[in-house]
């Protein structure tokens, strides 16, 4: 991996494995979106990025060198070799295929709050929605970072507003579930950061005592925020890749610590 900075911008070149697109659209993030030069622009750690792909380098628009080292090359895991985890699954024929159609995918390390909240309001819905609420929510009580972008609220600030405080994002029956989130991780009932790295069993347990929350919202918040990359979320569409092409008492424990990496190569795969 080597780091140029030139005419303003940082380029990032000899990284195997990461593929813009595929990290964007295989549902594990919902704040960033296609520019029309191409790339991708969005909102992290209330930091507006945005960067693309040309001649097999990744251009970043508006940061520096140091930070690029600092926040973005942890944001996007890109000192871990996917290339050898690839390798890892080749005892699984369908993963394997599954893996190199998707082998761009990189697993990002967001922040565990906005991970949080974003999977409770994933439920039941589709990604277009999740986006527009997420994006409204945002705007309704985040700080403003630029014209017409803003970072993502603080359990604090949302947790003001209540309930009925949260009725212009339109958000449905998860308006209550992310009050109780914020209520729970404002109070100090939930640390999310004391949540990393301790029992698996635990972390999953603790998560669902937030209303709302079950094993797949919970699931998904240790594999994206949290950095449980053994972590296996099921939903619709791995349930259906399950189905199809394994036992009914299949263990995907059986993927081993990188179990959530092969959950991504499986979704994105199915998904087309």
């Amino acid at each position: 991996m080597i780091i140029e900075e030139k005419n303003g911008n940082v380029y990032l070149k000899e990284v195997a494995n990461f593929d813009l697109a595929q990290t964007f659209d295989c549902g594990q993030c919902f704040r960033f979106n296609r520019t029309d030069d191409g790339g991708f622009c969005g909102v992290a750690f209330g930091k507006y990025i945005k960067l693309n792909s040309i001649n097999d380098e990744i251009v970043f628009y508006n940061t520096t060198a140091a930070e690029l080292e600092s926040r973005w090359i942890p944001f996007f895991d890109l000192e871990r070799d996917y290339g050898k985890i690839i390798d890892s699954f080749s005892f699984d024929d369908h993963l394997t295929t599954a893996a190199k159609s998707g082998s761009g995918i990189r697993i990002l390390a967001q922040d565990p709050w906005e991970t949080l909240v974003s999977f409770i309001i994933s439920q039941n819905n589709n990604i277009p929605r999740i986006k527009k609420i997420i994006e409204s929510l945002c705007q309704l009580c985040g700080d403003k970072i630029d014209e017409n972008i803003y970072s993502f609220p603080s359990p604090e600030r949302i947790l003001s507003l209540g309930v009925e405080g949260l009725s212009p994002i339109k958000s449905g029956f998860r308006a209550k579930y992310i009050i109780d989130a914020a209520e729970k991780v404002s109070s100090g009932a939930i640390v999310l950061d004391e949540l990393k790295g301790i029992d698996e069993a635990v972390a999953r347990e603790k998560l669902k005592t937030i209303k709302g929350v079950g094993d797949k919202v919970a699931s998904c918040v240790m594999l994206f925020g949290l950095g449980y990359l053994g972590s296996f979320p099921i939903d619709v569409w791995v349930k259906r890749v399950l189905e199809k092409y394994y036992p009914s008492d299949f263990d995907p424990s059986v993927f081993g610590e990188y179990a959530g990496i092969a959950q991504q190569y499986l979704f994105f795969y199915e998904r087309g």
